[in-house]
């Protein structure tokens, strides 16, 4: 994936674990093959991380066995 894709057409959602109340909340994205865009929404102007998809599917299936 290229450094410089354009990231601001994607639609974001956020963690089902967000609270609504302005925490720590996660936004993710899909629309981009092989990546998962990832990114910290109190502060979307500071860009996002783009996750090999294997990374981030072993990443969610490891925190899952944890809760």
């Amino acid at each position: 994936m290229s450094a410089t894709a354009d990231m601001t057409s994607l639609t974001w959602r956020k963690s089902s674990y967000s609270n609504g109340e302005g925490g720590d909340c996660v936004e993710v994205a899909d629309g981009l093959p092989g990546v998962i865009p990832v990114r910290d929404s109190k502060a979307p102007q500071a860009g996002a991380l783009a996750i090999p998809a294997p990374a981030w599917t072993a990443f969610v299936a490891s925190v899952k066995t944890e809760t």
